[in-house]
């Protein structure tokens, strides 16, 4: 998984709680389309995750995994994205014993 600082602000947005990618490109002084092809990266990386009420919704939450990545952000390395994918699915493992 490739992120860059960007999408570690928007993890760190969505620790407040849901939000949709207009608050977010707002808060952030980013471009509305930036943010929209951001979401769905992250939410393909299962970072974040849409939710309802409807299937188009663009109402977004932080997933545990989004979690972990964001408090393990000082040891992503983006010449060695593969450490950092085995990294949070080992602490995701971890927190699911």
């Amino acid at each position: 998984m490739r992120l860059n600082k960007t999408d570690f602000w928007i993890l760190d947005i969505l620790t407040e709680g849901r939000n949709i990618a207009a608050n977010i490109s707002i808060r952030l002084d980013r471009t509305r389309t930036y943010i929209n092809s951001c979401m769905p990266i992250l939410t393909d990386y299962g970072l974040i995750k849409k939710i309802g009420p409807k299937k188009n919704s663009g109402l977004y939450e932080l997933t545990e995994k989004g979690r972990i990545a964001l408090e393990s952000q000082n040891q992503y390395d983006p010449d060695d994205t593969q450490a950092f994918d085995d990294l949070l699915e080992q602490k995701l493992a971890e927190r699911d014993e």
